[in-house]
């Protein structure tokens, strides 16, 4: 491209060598979002024509020869230049070209700074509503989940040594709600993205008799910001849509952690489907939970994507400055690793084999009647302190005789406390412990009914959150 063609070139002698317009390019990055660029070009004519800044003429010509574009680029026919610098430059390029001087007019009133934070906020909150469809989709299939294995017990851990017997469902309607609170998360980074900035121009606002709410409406925004200073410096969106994808991210990977140990031999409580396990290219014998553990590495990447826009934007002095250039590469990877590994962890736990029998056997294990036991004594007028104290060295007995407190006598317990009576053999039954489990959003069969009927509740609600945002 020649120094002519420089939208910003009359003031220059000399322009950027072709490696520098590499190096400062965003094209490469920021054209993904160009159905969003020449949306809101169409609304901007649109208002400018409506207030009388340009013609009507002028704003047929300009919509009939983006409409031309968007149909080009969505069916991979546009060539884009890496010298255009940016996917606004790319497409008012184009435009001029083929209309003429009218297009030349379609940046009137408008910086590409409140430009590219219209295109971005328009890009996030499309981006949110797909990462809310793929979150409520994970949380639906741990609900089924749940439900389908309503009575399958298996040992709860602390400091990953067995503690307690909880219900499998009790276990994965855990992350459900986890994943909800990512849902709440990403619903208000899209709400904070859903305020509209163009008509600030490059900072101070325009001369010309814009209508700012004429175009919010036109583009389904909320409000229009406040501030042109802070409108065209504020990335506190994308921020937020950042951190809602480490978040989830991080609740993926714990998740996956699991999966990984649930499903090796030494637990054996799951089997991972074939298409989502890999094998060895030595061992013929391995299967290997590979995609559970690329979630659980990528996890990484997502962090590093949000303290790297934080450094980011940490020293900018107001308002737009060239660093904000840097804001997207990071944001556009936390999201797009986020929705995949969404789609990963769906498919991985809507195929996995729920392992019942293996799961109750490891819950016979590591003396989880024990607080039960303690409970009943307390029951029986002993302080809990003493209770604990005396049940614990009832564990420390068996395991040097490598016994459980299930191969224990109704005469052997009463032998270490008149109060552990006839009936302490029932209490020490996994299923009992859990069925005894009766607080609420605790591990008892009727809690996690009321949780299940509480998560259905919740997909109710973000379905009709999502239902309300149209089309």
């Amino acid at each position: 491209m020649s120094d002519a063609k420089k939208p910003w070139g009359g003031r220059f002698e000399h322009t950027p060598s072709r490696f520098l317009d590499e190096f400062g390019a965003s094209l490469p990055v920021d054209k993904r979002m160009w159905a969003e660029d020449i949306t809101g070009s169409i609304a901007h004519a649109r208002m400018l024509a409506r207030q009388g800044v340009i013609s009507e003429a002028d704003a047929d010509a300009i919509e009939e020869g983006l409409s031309e574009i968007y149909r080009e680029i969505r069916d991979g026919h546009f060539d884009f230049d890496v010298a255009d610098e940016d996917i606004h430059m790319a497409i008012e390029r184009a435009l001029t070209e083929r209309i003429g001087p009218a297009g030349g007019r379609l940046h009137t009133a408008r910086s590409r700074n409140d430009q590219v934070a219209l295109d971005t906020r328009m890009y996030a909150k499309r981006m949110a509503r797909e990462l809310a469809e793929a979150l409520a989709a994970v949380r639906a299939t741990l609900a089924s989940l749940a439900e389908s294995h309503a009575d399958v017990v298996m040992p709860g851990y602390t400091h990953l040594q067995k503690a307690q017997p909880v219900l499998f469902a009790h276990h994965m309607l855990a992350y459900f709600w986890m994943l909800a609170r990512d849902a709440t998360r990403v619903r208000h980074a899209y709400e904070a993205a859903d305020i509209m900035p163009l008509g600030s121009a490059a900072l101070a606002g325009t001369t010309f008799p814009v209508d700012r709410r004429f175009v919010a409406d036109r583009l389904g925004f909320a409000e229009v910001t406040a501030n042109s200073l802070d409108s065209v410096s504020d990335r506190d969106f994308l921020l937020d849509l950042t951190y809602a994808c480490t978040v989830t991210m991080v609740h993926l990977s714990r998740l996956c952690e699991e999966l990984i140990m649930w499903s090796s031999e030494e637990f054996g409580f799951v089997t991972m489907d074939d298409a989502y396990s890999t094998g060895s290219s030595i061992m013929p014998q391995k299967k290997n939970p590979d995609f559970a553990e690329l979630t659980r590495g990528k996890t990484g990447r997502v962090v590093g994507d949000l303290v790297g826009l934080l450094t980011v934007l940490k020293g900018l002095p107001l308002a737009y400055n060239k660093d904000m250039q840097e804001d997207k590469e990071g944001a556009f990877d936390a999201i797009d690793t986020t929705l995949d590994c969404l789609t990963v962890v769906e498919g991985m736990l809507a195929t996995m084999r729920v392992n019942a029998e293996r799961m109750l056997a490891g819950a016979h294990g590591g003396f989880m009647a024990a607080t039960d036991l303690a409970d009943h004594l307390v029951g029986a007028g002993m302080p809990f302190r003493e209770a604990h104290e005396v049940i614990g060295k009832l564990v420390l007995s068996c395991e040097r005789e490598g016994r459980t407190l299930q191969d224990l006598s109704a005469e052997e317990f009463a032998a270490v406390h008149p109060a552990l009576g006839p009936d302490v053999t029932g209490v020490v039954d996994v299923r009992a412990v859990v069925e005894r489990r009766v607080s609420e959003g605790g591990t008892g069969p009727a809690s996690v009914a009321a949780q299940l009927d509480g998560a259905r509740d919740e997909l109710a609600a973000s379905s009709a959150w999502l239902a309300g945002l149209g089309g």
